[in-house]
């Protein structure tokens, strides 16, 4: 099996990692090949090439560097195995601590393959042409960057007019990305294999504009109609381009899902109560309900 690998050099006891991984490999059937920025740590194995040469991906660091991981892997469908090294980790299979174990499960195939819904989207100009493209595991945001003043967006859902929002921005989330910014500005929390589009207002100026929880099949348009001269389109967080006034975001599900390792015995709602306090204080403070 030949594993990409992927990581955050930022992170204190990466080369110690890198330098275990090595030394697992030859013995569970690995060849690993490491993006150029862990290449030059590791100073051993393959460097990484194209998505469609690696049989899984393997992620050391945070949530971040599993979404930075995703798109990397561009629609390729191959098992995600996210070792958190950071403090959240809400995506990823296992800890920092654990993951000379978690590797070998992996290895041996002691692991469950969550799909995960992903977006497309892409950015058309006045004209209607496509000036770039995106992949999105977690959510796509347009919004106004430093700007003191709300935006005026025009919503279209398959075209159809659905209405204006006043806001700060406009949060559209996938299921797993409903955890993230879409909840922090006051979206609903969905189950990851609820498959939906979630749109969240950041901000709004009315109260008459809510969360909404779209099927999975539309295509989404958002246009903005006045407002400052330049607003800003990001990519789960880390990737983007500028807005302008006149253009419109089209967004859609992706054809190919994101595959998520986990491992028996962790739930979707276990990592909500352990990671997000969800259901009160008394389990994070050791009491039984």
């Amino acid at each position: 099996m030949r594993v990409g690998v992927i990581g955050h050099r930022g992170y204190v006891g990466l080369p110690a990692i890198l330098g275990t991984l090595l030394d697992m490999a030859p013995g569970l059937g690995f060849t690993l090949a490491f993006e150029d920025a862990l290449w030059e740590v590791a100073e051993e194995g393959e460097r990484l090439g194209a998505p469609q040469t690696v049989d899984a991906l393997l992620t050391l660091g945070g949530d971040g560097t599993l979404l930075r991981g995703a798109r990397y892997l561009d629609g390729h469908t191959v098992p995600i195995l996210g070792i958190n090294l950071g403090r959240l980790g809400f995506l990823t299979s296992c800890s920092g601590a654990d993951f000379e174990e978690g590797v070998r499960r992996f290895a041996r195939g002691d692991y469950v393959s969550e799909p995960r819904m992903a977006l497309e989207s892409c950015a058309l100009d006045r004209l209607g042409v496509e000036r770039g493209g995106w992949r999105a595991l977690n959510d796509v945001v347009l919004h106004k960057g430093g700007f003191a003043r709300v935006v005026r967006f025009s919503v279209f859902v398959d075209d159809e007019p659905i209405g204006s929002y006043s806001a700060d921005g406009l949060v559209i989330s996938t299921p797993t990305g409903s955890t993230g910014y879409s909840l922090s500005a006051g979206g609903p929390i969905v189950v990851p294999t609820v498959e939906s589009i979630v749109l969240t207002p950041v901000s709004p100026h009315t109260l008459a504009m809510r969360p909404l929880v779209l099927p999975p099949q539309v295509d989404v348009k958002v246009r903005a109609d006045d407002g400052p001269e330049e607003l800003l389109v990001t990519i789960d967080g880390q990737v983007g381009t500028t807005f302008t006034g006149g253009e419109t975001l089209v967004t859609r599900r992706a054809p190919n899902s994101v595959q998520i390792v986990r491992f028996p015995g962790t739930t979707f709602f276990t990592r909500l109560r352990h990671k997000l306090g969800w259901g009160g204080l008394s389990e994070r403070d050791g009491e039984t309900a």
